[in-house]
């Protein structure tokens, strides 16, 4: 969908909307030709400016006819201007309208940006294997004009469409079935974020052994398709001398639960399993892609669990990159068993001071906060209150869960250092207790349990059913507003 930004309205005959604030229906329609039918449309849906509401008129103009719609944004927040850009996104992208005129006149650049954004994320699609799809079921808005002459607009935007790109490139690696992305396709399919300066390293099956990663092998052992340890690099700084801010991603491109199966039932969103390493990869291309002048490492952890006759056993032992042995209790409990020894190999090789890492790690966090929020586990309350910041402003929201020593104990073994599960209750919290024995001293860590907020059942703010490209946007706020530097 192309998005462009004039300073004078068109006079073609595209779609109209007009941004209206909260009670300001009358203000807003003034002077339009249609105004008398809108105001009634409006009394008619009781619509009143509420952010994310939308009401329609057909309107003759000039002899052609054309929508002209009205759409809410509330208080002018920059996320009320998101909810309108959605909300058109949502009601034209099948209608038949081919392009759409935004009067966003008077809005800050940011919002203006905002709103743009919303359409685009809003509009993602992935139709790569749907072959009959009705006429009436395909996109056919391609176009929308934002009309805005605020100072800032282009730099706004330029940093608005990075970040779109990013969380098209989490969308995409997510929604793609595990015949098409497992490990080493997962590594080819990042090879387009060298074309805008991220340097790539992969580590593959036997550099992974000769580091000491039994803990990652040992849940890729039962698989045919070889584990990878993808190493994306961005420094923007213009120093190599600063230290990196490290992202850990798992990335287990499916999930069977191994030995430890899964029921068949929804085993196939186990696909989306490697969305915390989707996120990682995302973000590295909008940080690069817009130029940032931070320097960030994202590590993906790139394993498949299967269940063969070589699989990983209830009741192995395996030895972690660290020296530290686990015993392994449950092999579905396999997401924390990879990102050990990437945080391991992360914190040998980079020495960061701030490390975060990202995960579909645990069903007990849908249940605890459902798909509302990510969970948030820290060692350091700057960080989180950072990170929480970050989600508020993005829309990519985080609840910081709790952390101790009575949770640390439950995973205690009685043959090696730790179980990779504790009992059933505080399911979140033991595993994040798990990671958490793998963080180096002096290294401020927070654990992002993404479980049930990168795939949705359901549409959202900026997204249709299925991918969210959720931790996209508050992993590059986040740089933004504490590790980038200024001018």
């Amino acid at each position: 969908m192309r998005v462009s930004f004039v300073s004078v309205r068109p006079t073609s005959a595209a779609d109209l909307a007009l941004l209206v604030p909260k009670d300001g229906v009358v203000e807003a329609v003034a002077g339009h030709e249609a105004a008398h039918g809108l105001q009634a449309a409006a009394t008619l849906a009781r619509f009143d400016g509420d952010a994310g509401g939308v009401v329609e008129v057909a309107a003759v103009e000039n002899g052609k006819a054309r929508r002209v719609l009205l759409a809410g944004v509330g208080a002018r927040t920059p996320e009320d201007f998101e909810k309108a850009g959605s909300a058109l996104c949502a009601r034209l992208l099948t209608s038949g309208a081919t392009s759409l005129v935004i009067d966003a006149v008077g809005a800050p650049a940011a919002s203006a940006a905002r709103l743009a954004a919303a359409v685009q994320l809003r509009g993602w699609r992935y139709d790569k294997y749907r072959t009959k799809l009705t006429d009436k079921q395909k996109p056919t808005l391609n176009e929308v004009i934002v009309v805005n002459a605020e100072a800032g607009l282009e730099a706004a935007w330029a940093a608005a469409s990075a970040v779109i790109d990013g969380v098209s490139l989490t969308r995409e690696l997510v929604t793609e079935p595990a015949n098409i992305i497992y490990p080493e396709s997962f590594v080819e399919r990042c090879q387009r974020l060298a074309h805008v300066g991220v340097e790539i390293e992969v580590l593959d099956e036997d550099a992974m052994r000769a580091a000491g990663m039994g803990s990652l092998l040992g849940v890729s052992q039962g698989s045919r398709r070889e584990a990878r340890l993808l190493v994306l690099k961005w420094n923007g700084t213009g120093n190599s001398d600063t230290t990196p801010v490290v992202f850990v991603g798992k990335g287990v491109t499916f999930d069977t639960g191994g030995i430890s199966i899964k029921g068949a039932a929804g085993m196939e969103d186990m696909k989306w399993d490697m969305g915390g390493a989707g996120a990682v990869a995302g973000t590295m291309l909008a940080l690069a892609t817009r130029k940032a002048k931070a320097h960030v490492v994202g590590i993906c952890g790139l394993v498949e669990n299967m269940p063969d006759g070589n699989a990983q056993r209830p009741g192995d032992v395996v030895t972690s990159m660290s020296g530290q042995t686990i015993e392994v209790i449950n092999t579905d409990a396999e997401g924390r068993l990879v990102l050990c020894d990437a945080m391991t190999w992360a914190q040998q090789k980079f020495s960061p001071k701030v490390m975060i890492d990202l995960a579909t790690l645990t069903g007990a966090m849908i249940v605890a906060l459902g798909h509302e929020y990510g969970g948030m586990f820290s060692n350091d309350d700057g960080l989180a209150a950072q990170l929480t910041a970050a989600g508020v402003s993005t829309g990519d929201p985080l609840w910081r869960m709790p952390m101790g020593d009575a949770y640390n104990k439950l995973i205690d073994s009685p043959i090696a250092d730790m179980k990779n599960v504790g009992p059933r209750e505080g399911g979140s919290i033991t595993a994040a207790q798990f990671l958490k024995r793998f963080v180096e001293e002096g290294v401020k860590w927070a654990h992002l349990d993404i479980a049930g907020m990168v795939w949705s059942s359901k549409s959202g703010a900026v997204w249709d059913k299925g991918a969210t490209g959720y931790g996209v946007r508050l992993l590059d706020r986040f740089i933004s507003d504490n590790h980038e530097r200024q001018n």
